[in-house]
Formats: C-alpha cells, sequence, structure tokens
C-alpha cells in the first residue's frame, strides 16, 4: 500500500476529515497520513483506542514514536497521560491498550536500524522561555533527525529551515501555511529544500515539528 508516499510532494492533511478504518485488533482504529508498506508499513497514522482496547503483545523490529493526543496511553511499562511523547526503538517491545479509551499519533519503522534510545517526556514540561511568542522544547536530535514540540502565542509566526524535509501535526489551536489552515489534528509534510513559516490563530497553537527525517524514507525491509 502507498498513501502519500511521493516524499518530493507538499502534502497537507485534514485528519479530523478522514474515516476511520478498523486495523486487525477489535477496538483500534486508524486514520492513515502516510504509508508505505503492507500491514508492516512505514506508517504515520493516528489511532484510535476504544475504552478496554488493546493490541496483543509485540516487537518494534522498525522502532515506534508516537504522541499522546487524548486520554491515557497503557502498557506493562505505565501509563502515558496527553501530553507524552515516547520513542520505542528497534528491539522493544510491549502490549499496549487503553483502560479509558486513548488516541495516540504514531509513527512506526521510522527510526535508524542502531537506535536503541528509549524514553517518555511530559511535552510542555522540556518547554523552553518563549521568545517572540513561541516556547519550544527540543523533544529528541540525532544525525538523521531533529524533533521538537512548540507552544505559539496568539499571531505569533514559527519559521523552520532545516534541510531534510519538514513535518508538523498541529496538536490544539490553529496555524496557516501558505494559503492553508490546519486546525487541530492537522497534518502537514514539505518535501526536501522547502522551508516552514507557520502563523498561529487568535488562539494560539500547539505544534510537533520533525525535520531532516526523509531522505531516510523507505518501505521496511522484514
Amino acid at each position: 500500500m502507498e498513501l502519500n508516499a511521493d516524499f518530493k510532494k507538499r502534502v497537507v492533511v485534514h485528519s479530523d476529515q478522514i474515516d476511520w478504518v478498523a486495523s486487525p485488533m477489535p477496538g483500534v482504529d486508524r486514520r492513515m497520513l502516510d504509508r508505505l508498506g503492507a500491514e508492516v508499513a512505514r506508517a504515520t497514522s493516528i489511532v484510535r483506542y476504544a475504552p478496554n482496547s488493546k493490541f496483543s503483545a509485540h516487537t518494534h523490529t522498525g522502532g515506534e514514536e508516537f504522541i499522546v493526543l487524548e486520554g491515557v496511553f497503557q502498557d506493562e511499562h505505565g501509563d502515558f497521560p496527553a501530553g507524552t511523547y515516547v520513542r520505542n526503538p528497534p528491539t522493544s517491545a510491549h502490549t499496549p491498550g487503553s483502560e479509558g479509551g486513548c488516541t495516540i499519533f504514531v509513527k512506526l519503522w521510522q527510526f535508524d536500524p542502531e537506535d536503541r534510545t528509549q524514553f517518555r517526556k511530559s511535552m510542555a514540561d522540556e518547554l523552553n522561555a518563549p521568545v517572540d511568542g513561541v516556547a519550544t522544547a527540543v523533544l529528541h536530535r540525532d544525525a538523521r533527525e531533529t524533533v521538537t514540540y512548540s507552544h505559539l502565542d496568539a499571531g505569533a509566526v514559527l519559521a523552520n529551515t532545516d534541510t531534510g524535509g519538514i513535518e508538523m501535526l498541529v496538536i490544539d489551536g490553529e496555524v496557516t501555511q501558505d494559503t492553508d489552515t490546519l486546525g487541530k489534528g492537522g497534518w502537514l509534510r514539505l518535501p526536501e529544500g522547502q522551508a516552514l513559516s507557520i502563523t498561529a490563530g487568535p488562539d494560539g497553537a500547539k505544534v510537533w515539528i520533525k525535520t531532516g527525517h526523509l531522505p531516510f524514507a523507505q518501505a521496511p525491509t522484514v
């Protein structure tokens, strides 16, 4: 399956307008943003767990990165409330689920195969002092990518000129990029060579951004 798999093109997805698609596990549904591969895929998705649903135990051969958007995500390692950023590298394993239900933004098979760094962070706790109405936290940085989380005041402008492509998820509020307005759940991917400039709406915005990673995009090799 290929979905938004041309990484040389700009892509905008208003995820709240996409139908939920059932996963192989009952009670777990997905909104697919990009995908390269079959059920085992390099994938970016929003995943919804119904109350008391869970996925079977599995190992992350290609790594898993996610943000808890709503509710509390749970596994044998603990409870992960909304606003938590998690990296589960290749060879890590768990049995995910949610007693009360939750929604996460998740990226699969997008790690350096040698990466073994596993962590969880409360994104808001990592924020630095604001500059010109923008407070930013660097959540992760390595030779392949940089991951940040930012709070924008109303009307604030955030610019990013990193190389290697740029990807953004609007977690809350609203931003404008070029002629597109992206609300909560809005997802944007810019190819290598395009810079990002966004302006927050009247209620401000919270955004997650990843840069540098697109040259490494490929389907899983299993």
